[in-house]
């Protein structure tokens, strides 16, 4: 294998350092606005029966309705793509070092062979 692929297989490494950080941080994200709907639909279902709404199902369909919990959501959808991309990425670099695994060990086997 030649110094550029070598190099290629440190870029890899290199991104996946790099960006271990950033996919943790989107993972926390991710989990965290997932508990927090949680709380989110509680207070807002609170404000429902405040407001006179008695019904725990009509309590629920306010919550749900409610501008704020669809804008949590929105942020939800945000950083499960962000985790996902980046997931990706770092699954992607890790491949391609399987990869160049392969190709180095083949050519340790063709090596020994001549």
């Amino acid at each position: 294998m030649n110094a550029d692929a070598e190099l290629n297989v440190f870029a890899c490494l290199n991104f996946i350092r790099d960006n271990a950080p950033a996919y943790a941080k989107a993972k926390s994200e991710r989990v965290y606005l997932e508990e927090f709907r949680k709380t989110k639909k509680a207070l807002c279902m609170r404000a429902a029966e405040s407001s006179g709404v008695n019904a725990i199902s009509a309590q629920e369909r306010d919550a749900y309705a409610d501008p704020e919990y669809a804008q949590l959501l929105d942020g939800l959808r945000a950083a499960v793509e962000e985790e996902e991309r980046l997931r990706w990425m770092i699954v992607a670099a890790q491949a391609k070092i399987e990869v160049w695994r392969t190709i180095e060990a083949n050519r340790r086997a063709e090596a020994k062979t001549l």
